[in-house]
This record gives C-alpha cells, sequence and structure tokens, in this order.
C-alpha cells in the first residue's frame, strides 16, 4: 500500500520544522492569517522555510488574500505550495496558478452531500484539494478548529486531482480515517498541539506514525 503523506500546518519556530521533518511529514505548513493563533510574519516564514530540509514541502496557507499580501508572501518565503482557504472561487484559483507559477492546493469545507459537488468543480483548476470540515457559522477561523466531518461521505469518491483530508484528526482516529475514507494525504494542526498554536514533538510523531500504519508507532496519547 503507498505511503500516506502527511502536512503538519501552523509551524511556528524552528523546533517545529525540526520535529515534523524528523518524524517524516511530507508537507510543512504556515499560516498567513492575523486571526489565527498560528499566524506568521513574513520574517518568521522565511526563516522557517530556511531552516527546512530538501524535501520537507512548504506550503503557505491564506485566506481570501488579495494580490499585494501574496506577491509579498511569494517574494519573501521560498515555497511549493500555495494553499487557499478562504472562498476561493475556480477562476481565482486559475489566476493564481498563472500570477505565481506554484502548485495551488484549495481548500473545501464539507458538512452534507451537496458540499461534494464543488469539489469536482474545483479539482478542474486546482492541484491539489484539502477537505476539511466545514467551520462552524460565524467561526473565525475557516480551519484548524479540531472539528470533524462524516468522513463517510467520501467512502469511494475519487477526483481528478490528488486530495487531502482534514478536520479534527489526532495520533488517536487518523489511522481509522485513513482506512475508511481511503486518503493517501492526510492534514492536522490542532491535532498535534499541547496548546492553542503550540506544537507538541511527541504528538507530530504519534501522528505520522499512526496514519502510516507504523506497527512500531509510540503508544497512543490521551
Amino acid at each position: 500500500m503507498p505511503e500516506v503523506r502527511v502536512k503538519i500546518c501552523g509551524l511556528r519556530s524552528p523546533a517545529d520544522v525540526r520535529a515534523v521533518a524528523e518524524a517524516g511529514a511530507a508537507y510543512a505548513g504556515f499560516v498567513f492569517f492575523p486571526k489565527s493563533p498560528r499566524h506568521v510574519t513574513l520574517d518568521q516564514a522565511r526563516a522557517l522555510a530556511l531552516a527546512a530540509p530538501p524535501g520537507l514541502a512548504k506550503v503557505a496557507l491564506t485566506v481570501d488574500a488579495d494580490d499585494a499580501t501574496l506577491d509579498a508572501i511569494v517574494a519573501a518565503v521560498p515555497l511549493d505550495i500555495l494553499q487557499l482557504h478562504g472562498h476561493e472561487t475556480p477562476a481565482r484559483v486559475a489566476e493564481l496558478r498563472a500570477r505565481h507559477g506554484l502548485p495551488v492546493m484549495k481548500a473545501m469545507g464539507v458538512a452534507e452531500p451537496a458540499d461534494l459537488a464543488a469539489i469536482t468543480d474545483m479539482s478542474l483548476v486546482a492541484d491539489q484539494i484539502l477537505i476539511d470540515a466545514k467551520p462552524p457559522r460565524g467561526a473565525d477561523l475557516p480551519g484548524g478548529n479540531g472539528l470533524a466531518f462524516d468522513w463517510r461521505l467520501l467512502v469511494g469518491r475519487t477526483w481528478l486531482r490528488p486530495w487531502m483530508l482534514a478536520g479534527g484528526l489526532t495520533p488517536d482516529n487518523v489511522a481509522q480515517a485513513v482506512r475508511l475514507t481511503g486518503a493517501r494525504q492526510v492534514d492536522v494542526s490542532s491535532g498535534v498541539e499541547s496548546a492553542s498554536g503550540v506544537k507538541d514533538p511527541a504528538r507530530i510523531a504519534a501522528f505520522v506514525a499512526a496514519a502510516q500504519g507504523d506497527a512500531e508507532a509510540p503508544p497512543r496519547l490521551r
């Protein structure tokens, strides 16, 4: 069975980057959204990206960012992927792919079967799709809320582009989520934290091991 690729999002320190790399994750995510406890400045993100070892894909998460903001991020931070976590349309996704010459991962919120149609449309233009739990009405954050959705909605589903499962994943449930949905990629942020915005190296290691079905995984954390 192919290895499950793991994205750890919301990194804020060199220690976070080291923990993610040592655990064997494939993606390191940096959040550019001031309302988030995981927000980083351009200077912070540049230092973190430069500290990432070769092979660890560096992802910039933005929420309905304008051109000037995205231009500044791309100019300052060596990136591999743009992650759009707002209300960006397929046309906006296509525009940004052309403007920056970077692959685009588009986050799509899911709460019910009707939400899946939009994923099909977005997969025509995005390079990857991140399928997340739809945030509660009035929530400040579009993701990173630690909420799951009914994973059974994804059973047997395929799309034109690679997709990644997110939303409420933890070291305790990620293996079950992978088995149920067939996801080959998973994303986590709050599920590997000891406090809001504070990554826990032990939980990161446990999450990656569990996602990849490692029989020698560290004990489950409670």
